[in-house]
């Protein structure tokens, strides 16, 4: 991966039974690099695993990070590690921020939907709007309060301006109803479980676009981000053509052939594996990058193409 940092953990607070707060601080500067509100880094654990977290901490602090990590017992390990073995004074390594979600320039009001866990990108971006006196409200779903990350401290900083929405209290979020009516100079924003965001992008599919912004922590399963018509790709720099059989990832292929194509995720979240496609048709199968994004680029890990593809390596 490039650009990784040590970072040392300086600091956890057990959240709820599920999720834990790490505060780390860089181990060979003064400060971590600036970032706005929304970014995620990406940190690489000891057995190489590499894992996506959002930046929940103060964009004006540069001195420290703070990540929120839920356990997910039927995940791949990574964050059942953290929980167990990020104590203070554990080093591992960070990606630089990488900011693919965050608050529209110009906009005169944000709409901020999160859904359990998916309040995290949102607690970077709540300082800027703060600072900035923006119009904003906050709408927060999740499952019973106690599964609710930051929801007290987050009711005693935002007043009205937050919108708790409990199940087990019978409150639920009608995403159509709030997203009804798109107002000129609004932006509306999303991030949480994936029925969540299918609600969110169902309910503003008549909002102008650019105006509507999601953020996936999951994406395409690795097994069948292997799956698809096969195609080719074509290296720009060599004109070498590689067949990318049905079974297989671009990804998969172009390690094999000796490109250096970085990878966090693997799923079509992070966007790091991203490759510059000079000619033909890719088949896009993130969950990180715009439509605007994608113009001239897809994500090596789960995207594929139809025929040939001209890439730009």
């Amino acid at each position: 991966m490039k650009l990784l940092m040590g970072v040392e953990v300086v600091a956890r607070q057990q959240v709820t039974p599920r999720v834990v707060a790490l505060t780390l601080r860089p181990t060979k500067r003064p400060a971590f690099p600036a970032f706005r509100g929304g970014a995620h880094t990406i940190l690489a654990l000891p057995d190489g695993r590499r894992r996506l977290y959002s930046l929940t901490s103060d964009p004006a602090r540069p001195e420290e990070w703070q990540v929120a990590v839920l356990r997910e017992d039927a995940g791949q390990g990574g964050s059942a590690w953290l929980h167990a073995a990020a104590l203070p004074g554990t080093r591992l390594l960070a990606s630089h921020p990488q900011q693919g979600f965050g608050l529209a320039e110009g906009a005169v009001r944000h709409v901020l939907v999160a859904g359990g866990i998916g309040i995290t990108p949102f607690l970077s971006m709540l300082p800027e709007l703060e600072r900035s006196g923006a119009d904003f409200a906050l709408h927060f779903c999740a499952r019973s309060r106690v599964e609710a990350p930051f929801l007290a401290e987050l009711r005693d900083r935002l007043g009205p301006r937050l919108h708790p929405w409990i199940a087990a209290e019978g409150a639920r979020l009608d995403l159509a109803a709030l997203l009804a009516t798109p107002t000129p100079g609004t932006h509306a924003y999303a991030c949480g479980p994936a029925r969540m965001l299918e609600g969110f992008a169902a309910a503003t599919a008549h909002w102008p676009e650019g105006t509507a912004h999601l953020e996936h922590f999951t994406g395409l399963d690795r097994e069948v981000a292997r799956q698809g018509e096969a195609f080719e790709v074509e290296i720009a720099s060599s004109g070498a053509v590689l067949p990318v059989p049905a079974n297989r990832s671009l990804l998969e292929v172009l390690r094999e052939a000796g490109h250096n194509v970085d990878a966090a995720c693997e799923y079509g979240a992070c966007g790091s594996c991203v490759v510059g496609v000079e000619a033909g048709q890719p088949e896009h199968r993130d969950v990180c990058l715009s439509p605007a994004a994608r113009r001239g680029v897809m994500t090596a890990c789960v995207s594929r193409g139809r025929g040939r593809l001209r890439l730009a390596l």
